[in-house]
């Protein structure tokens, strides 16, 4: 008997996440709880900029892997009856005593699938000299100056309810925290908060999981809730993070915090179709997006995306990273373990914002700060630690990165809010949902849940092994071609979020059906 196994499939069963509809508002997260807590703004009479900062202070208590105070982010916020959106750069920047050479080069490589220069000690991916300036809390607190409704008290009341219940202690916690254990364990406080025991946290055998305290979160949040969100970068808070970062041999400085500003810049506009999409320009994945769409403009489809369109989009996708990678350098490694989170709100005046924050790597630095319980990011990991590249560290300075929130109106008024999660994957994932909803007409449960390729580099495409296999036959044929499943781990796809606004007032949400927590959440 001759038997040759079939590639192994980590799931046997379908997946599908349910939409959601409504006439009023609605909340799209990558954690329910925090979406959840974004309608009870919304409900509380606060319009979505309100519910946006709301979700996102939610999921730095509810999903610290992905995103948090110590995080950064960009968002796009259209108002009912604005002609346009503004753009909330709230970005990564260098610390302005950052000394580049302290990343010193070992000449080799970091991954086999990647050119990818390795730092000595890859102090550029984890530990305090990683650390970029914490901007998120910036961004908010512009974002609620300029067009907020509720005062913070209630704004922020949900992600101190959810600090001091605790992190979920179920099987995707005990899976996330499992995936940077190596590396947390490096990291005394940040053992002792998400590794009790040295291990990671898991749920019982039966029953029901408990809770996780993540240090001192709940009463930073309380005394920000008091003091204001400047309080990070001008009061104790601010202190407690200095004193902590040099403590352990980090150049992130109290003067750094304190010039710590986000800033509103004019959104890029690109004419698609009979629409126009929204983006967030230059340092983020707007540039290459519009390549890609530069390309996609000529190509004809059908009812459906069949073998013709998927490979016309691998290819287009490699043209614009080629373009990219050449021009303005690149925002991170091909394998890099990134994680980010994006929400999506719209509010009953139809008011859209679309938000994605992160702490770059999961765990982003790996350093917890023992005085506020924050988990900073890793922001330096964005540069290309070789000197006198495009993308090059230097004090100061803002690197690129790969996210991409849009937002597409018809006329002036917004109709698709959209972004994702996941590095350099989140480009395609947002170029296909926005294709699928906008030009094949799919509506928000079908186009969720069609199977995508992704393609984050120039010379390889990974398509879902649900595709048709003419599909998949035609990819092959075109060129390297890995096919993989769309599940929780391994990530093969960005995870994205969408909302969808008619001009009756009707709003559909939905999140990506792999992603455990997400969901879409219509306001009653």
């Amino acid at each position: 008997m001759n038997f040759t196994p079939a590639p192994h499939i980590t799931q046997q069963w379908h997946l599908s996440k349910p939409s959601a509809t409504g006439k009023r508002g609605m909340v799209a997260s990558q954690v329910k709880a925090a979406a959840e807590a974004g309608v009870a703004i919304l409900d509380a009479g606060g319009n979505a900029i309100d519910a946006a900062v709301g979700t996102a202070l939610a999921l730095s208590t509810t999903e610290p892997w992905n995103s948090g105070l110590g995080g950064i982010g960009f968002a796009l916020v259209h108002r009912a009856g604005q002609p346009r959106a503004d753009v909330v750069d709230f970005g990564p920047v260098a610390p302005r005593g950052l000394n580049p050479s302290v990343f010193k080069l070992t000449g080799r490589m970091t991954t086999d699938l990647f050119a990818w220069p390795e730092v000595e000690g890859d102090a550029n991916i984890h530990g305090p000299l990683a650390i970029a300036i914490p901007s998120a809390l910036a961004g908010y607190d512009l974002m609620l100056r300029q067009w907020g409704k509720l005062p913070l008290s209630e704004i922020i009341a949900p992600a101190i309810a959810l600090a001091k219940r605790g992190l979920p202690m179920d099987w995707y916690t005990t899976l996330k925290i499992g995936t940077s254990a190596s590396v947390l364990r490096k990291y005394p406080d940040a053992a002792r908060v998400y590794m009790p025991n040295d291990l990671p946290p898991v749920p019982p055998y039966q029953g029901v999981p408990g809770f996780l305290r993540q240090g001192n979160l709940p009463e930073t949040l309380e005394r920000i809730g008091k003091a204001g969100l400047r309080d990070l970068y001008e009061g104790e808070v601010a202190a407690s993070i200095a004193a902590d970062i040099q403590r352990l041999g980090g150049v992130l400085s109290l003067e750094d915090l304190r010039a710590c500003q986000a800033r509103i810049t004019a959104v890029t506009e690109y004419r698609w179709r009979n629409r126009t999409l929204q983006l967030t320009g230059g340092l983020t994945a707007a540039p290459t997006m519009m390549r890609v769409l530069d390309q996609m403009a000529t190509v004809e489809h059908g009812s459906e995306p069949d073998a013709a369109w998927y490979v016309a989009f691998a290819r287009a996708m490699k043209t614009a990273y080629q373009e990219r990678l050449a021009g303005i350098g690149d925002a991170d490694p091909l394998a890099a373990e990134t994680c980010t989170t994006h929400l999506t709100v719209c509010d009953a005046e139809g008011t859209m914002v679309a938000m994605t924050t992160t702490l770059m790597s999961s765990m982003g630095s790996r350093v917890v700060l023992p005085g506020t319980g924050i988990v900073m990011n890793n922001g330096m990991m964005w540069f290309d630690p070789r000197p006198g590249q495009p993308n090059s560290i230097a004090p100061g300075k803002r690197p690129l990165t790969n996210m991409s929130p849009i937002i597409l109106k018809d006329g002036d008024r917004p109709w698709l809010a959209a972004g994702a999660s996941g590095g350099r994957r989140i480009l395609a994932s947002v170029a296909q949902m926005m294709t699928f909803i906008a030009d094949f007409g799919m509506d928000l449960d079908k186009a969720a849940h069609f199977p995508r390729i992704d393609v984050s580099s120039v010379d390889k495409v990974s398509a879902d092994h649900r595709l048709p296999a003419s599909v998949l036959d035609a990819l092959i044929a075109d060129g390297p071609t890995d096919v993989v499943e769309h599940g929780v781990m391994p990530i093969n796809f960005a995870c994205p979020n969408v909302i969808t606004r008619s001009a009756d007032g009707t709003v559909s949400g939905i999140s990506d059906a792999a992603s455990p927590w997400s969901a879409a959440i219509a306001q009653g």
